[in-house]
């Protein structure tokens, strides 16, 4: 099977990016549309994921990006700079303090400051972020397992590894993402 022919199997797939990509062959038949099959079903699974929520996160009163900094602070284990978060939660300074703020007011991170440079806070878990991490990540991880049982154990594993090797080498080269 070629290229063209397998790009072709793939667009007579019944997904919402088949269509874009029919539609598109229809007016620019000499364009190679395959990539966007790849970037279009990524960009749709993410979308459908953050339209759907996530269910356990949703029942405990936390969105994803709340969740991603309460399980950067536990999963590393020790404090860290709300610039070491918005690495490590790939978000913004501003998004990772208005977020800090809400956890504080919830009482699920504290915030210590620095003896030796006052502009510099360490935040940590309280117990009972520390709790609430413990408490919903089995259950996330379940739901999680549930989204993607519609692929084989086989399939997931596959998918993963391509996922993991395209962001392996993007996060290795981010001038690459510039045309």
């Amino acid at each position: 099977m070629t290229a063209a022919n397998g790009r072709q199997a793939g667009a007579s797939r019944g997904d919402t990016v088949s269509a874009v990509v029919r539609q598109w062959q229809t007016v620019h038949p000499d364009l190679d549309t395959g990539p966007m099959e790849v970037i279009g079903r990524i960009n749709r699974c993410a979308a459908l994921l953050q339209q759907a929520e996530d269910a356990p996160l949703r029942r405990a009163g936390l969105s994803r990006a709340e969740f991603d900094l309460l399980g950067a602070l536990r999963r590393t284990g020790h404090e860290l700079t709300p610039g070491e978060l918005a690495r490590e939660t790939f978000s913004s300074g501003a998004a990772v303090t208005k977020r800090l703020k809400q956890l504080t007011e919830r009482g699920l991170v504290g915030r210590r400051g620095d003896s030796r440079d006052r502009r510099v806070a360490h935040v940590s878990l309280t117990d009972a972020g520390r709790a609430l991490v413990d408490g919903i990540l089995p259950e996330q991880l379940a739901y999680e397992k549930a989204v993607l049982s519609v692929l084989d154990p086989r399939g997931q594993g596959q998918l993963a590894d391509l996922l993991g090797e395209l962001l392996g080498r993007l996060e290795a080269s981010p001038g690459a993402l510039r045309f």
